[in-house]
């Protein structure tokens, strides 16, 4: 809270931050609007206008017309006020999208990193092709936010247990801020598609749900009243080292598909079921997606229906601790399954206890992972511009 006294200055500054919040929502809005919502008079939101203006953080964007007289002057947040970039790093697959300050992506990049294990390097030649697309310089970036896999230590902000990005532990951070010089943040990301998911996805406005990822890897996401739940150790959404019955016990913790529920619903463990039933495929998604073609359909109902039933005992044993009313199947095999997958899980963890939460495919277009690092890097933005808003004086 600001303890300063109530100065003309001060509320010079307030009146702006709430004047600049309003358009950073996205709408254009007139001064008469902008009055209304904040509570001044129209002689002082032409002054706040003005001020905001001058620092090239608001302009005129159109007209309302309809009214008497002239048409209202349409104002919005200038879109390059600010710029961001997020990414997604895997083993295989490294991608960068660059937005401006109203979450409109200007540009995308997308390759395979190639054996590059260095994360500054890495980092640096992914955001430099995605800004150069963009025609913008990297320098105009204000914030970086990384979705990566593996645990975030919640203290540091640093990686630590990333499996497929052994390159990427203590100190990766640091490394990174000292190259950039600006706001760097890494996020787990399955928690990236989980904030993805309750924007615009199957899970939008959602207080409370959790994100099952399935994939090459398994991972969980917990949302609970609106708040994204980590763990003491950052390490609440490591659903693959959960033991579960059916499963053998991890022999070895740096690889989860040693044991509990990665070896039972992991993307090995799926590939080895689906071609036990006459699936072969190179990856677990195009496994399911074969299945789901409308082949073979008694061998079909079989591989999808023990498929569910692996899925439904990771599932309820989430649902007993959580009761979640809404469970999100991500990952490539949640989207390869969409809702035959899912109602096939919802009914088997209705089997499982007695609660039964609503299962649903994702509901987010493109890469969740990419998507949620754009939200949380435009959201990062807006509060570093918001902060930025003082008196000159």
């Amino acid at each position: 809270m600001d303890r300063r006294p109530g100065t003309p200055s001060l509320l010079r500054e307030l009146n702006d931050r709430a004047a600049l919040a309003l358009l950073l929502g996205g709408d254009m809005l007139t001064r008469s609007q902008i009055s209304e919502y904040t509570g001044v008079s129209k002689v002082t939101v032409s002054q706040m206008l003005t001020r905001l203006e001058e620092r090239g953080l608001v302009a005129i964007a159109g007209e309302q017309a309809g009214g008497r007289g002239p048409n209202a002057a349409l104002y919005s947040v200038v879109p390059s006020s600010a710029y961001v970039a997020g990414l997604y790093v895997e083993s295989d697959l490294v991608s960068a999208a660059v937005a401006d300050v109203t979450g409109r992506r200007v540009a995308e990049v997308s390759g395979n990193p190639n054996g590059a294990d260095d994360p500054v390097e890495l980092v640096r030649g992914t955001v430099e092709r995605a800004c150069a697309r963009a025609g913008i310089e990297v320098t105009r970036l204000s914030t970086l936010v990384i979705g990566s896999p593996g645990v975030v230590d919640p203290r540091t902000g640093d990686p630590r247990l990333a499996v497929n990005l052994p390159a990427w532990h203590e100190g990766a951070l640091d490394a990174l801020k000292s190259a950039w010089h600006k706001p760097v943040v890494i996020e787990n990301d399955v928690n990236l598609a989980a904030m993805a998911e309750r924007a615009d996805g199957a899970a939008a406005g959602a207080d409370d749900f959790v994100l099952v990822w399935l994939g090459v890897g398994l991972g969980l996401a917990t949302i609970l009243g609106g708040q994204l739940h980590r763990g003491t150790a950052g390490a609440a959404g490591e659903i693959g080292y959960l033991p579960v019955h059916g499963a053998p016990l991890h022999t070895d913790i740096r690889h989860p598909a040693s044991g509990g529920f990665q070896s039972l619903a992991g993307g090995s463990a799926v590939r080895e079921l689906a071609a036990k039933h006459g699936f072969a495929a190179q990856t677990p998604a195009e496994a399911v997606q074969a299945a789901l073609s409308g082949a073979a359909r008694d061998h079909a109902e079989e591989f999808l229906g023990e498929l569910a039933h692996r899925v439904a005992v990771g599932v309820a044993s989430v649902c007993v601790v959580l009761d979640p009313g809404l469970v999100v199947l991500g990952g490539e095999v949640g989207r390869a399954g969409g809702t035959a997958l899912a109602d096939r899980v919802a009914a088997a963890v209705a089997s499982i206890w007695p609660s039964r939460p609503r299962v649903v495919p994702t509901g987010v277009p493109g890469e969740p992972v990419l998507r949620g690092a754009m939200l949380a890097a435009v959201a990062q933005a807006r509060e570093t511009l918001l902060a930025s808003v003082a008196d000159p004086q």
